[in-house]
């Protein structure tokens, strides 16, 4: 029996199908990317420049993989179970070290000053899992996988700023708030309105707060959720980094976002 010809990409049938690839790619992120609960098919031609005919053959394909889902009513459609399985093995195989360290080595390099990348551990404490250290005669560094509390520090203020409100809760309710150094917040009203300001703005300064003689902005990196994954900052010697704070607090902020939007978070 004669075996057909494998078809090569400058093949009529391989171009065909990397199209419709292409075309698929394209609803899919269009669906992630816009805001809305369902689309019509009208719509999706218009708005991407297909035919309502191609968009309702890869829309059949793509239900039928469970990747999108149709309102039988409205003949609406949205993103389905199949590709909230796809968003979830990914955040699952990604590893925050691994890919904040080319974000890491560019706020560095960009500020001259230590850039460090931190994780929570268990809920009152968070360690540094990565830092880079500027090529200067004195800079500040930091002890890896040392824990420290929450509410000492930007870093820590970062990740009790955008938790969830009953963990903060939690939080300053169970435990007295012990000092670092004399510059630690330790009342509670205090750390709540100051809180208050760094969800405002996006950043926690921080100054001999954890560690005499340094000085800090920090800011979370955020899940898909809206919640810190991670908090990133920029540190050194508290003399020199009160002239260098907002040029260090615009390029941390511009990677803080840049590493948010990898873990699936929507800047608004």
């Amino acid at each position: 029996m004669p075996t057909r010809p494998k078809q090569t990409e400058t093949d009529g049938g391989g171009s065909a199908t990397i199209a419709t690839v292409e075309r698929a790619a394209d609803i899919l992120l269009h669906l992630a990317n816009t805001r809305g609960p369902d689309f019509g098919i009208t719509e999706l031609s218009e708005e991407l420049g297909m035919s309502k005919a191609a968009i309702h053959r890869v829309l059949a394909s793509l239900r039928g993989r469970g990747l999108v889902d149709v309102d039988e009513r409205t003949r609406r459609y949205s993103l389905g179970v199949g590709a909230l399985r796809l968003g979830l093995a990914y955040l699952d195989r990604i590893d925050v070290r691994r890919m904040g360290r080319p974000a890491l080595e560019q706020l560095s390099a960009r500020t001259g000053e230590t850039a460090t990348l931190s994780v929570l551990l268990g809920g009152r404490e968070r360690i540094y899992v990565d830092q880079v250290t500027p090529d200067r005669e004195v800079i500040m560094s930091v002890s890896l996988g040392e824990p420290y509390p929450l509410h000492a520090g930007g870093s820590g203020r970062a990740f009790l700023a955008f938790l969830p409100d009953e963990q903060l809760e939690k939080y300053v309710s169970e435990a007295p708030l012990e000092p670092l150094t004399a510059s630690t917040i330790i009342d509670v009203e205090t750390l709540r309105r100051n809180l208050a300001e760094v969800r405002a703005h996006g950043w926690a300064r921080s100054s001999g707060e954890r560690k005499s003689g340094a000085a800090s902005v920090a800011a979370p990196v955020r899940s898909h959720d809206g919640y810190p994954i991670a908090v990133v900052s920029v540190c050194g010697p508290a003399e020199r980094f009160s002239a260098e704070f907002e040029g260090c607090r615009d390029a941390l902020l511009h990677a803080a976002r840049t590493l948010s939007r990898q873990f699936g978070w929507i800047d608004d």
